[in-house]
């Protein structure tokens, strides 16, 4: 059997951070997740690409 498993892909989600989160920000986070159908990764992974065209774009 092969040692890897899963989908193959061209970006392979390799790295893991963990975050601690306020109550206000939890609430913020699973409001988002409702309004959009998007997981908790995908919230903070879009909120990552916005913070970012932002800066890039100064």
């Amino acid at each position: 059997m092969s040692p890897r498993t899963g989908r193959p892909t061209n970006n392979p989600k390799e790295n893991y951070t963990g975050i601690r989160l306020s109550d206000d920000e939890l609430k913020k986070l699973k409001f988002c997740m409702e309004k959009t159908g998007m997981t908790k990764t995908g919230v903070i992974r879009a909120g990552i690409e916005l913070v970012y065209e932002q800066i890039t774009k100064k």
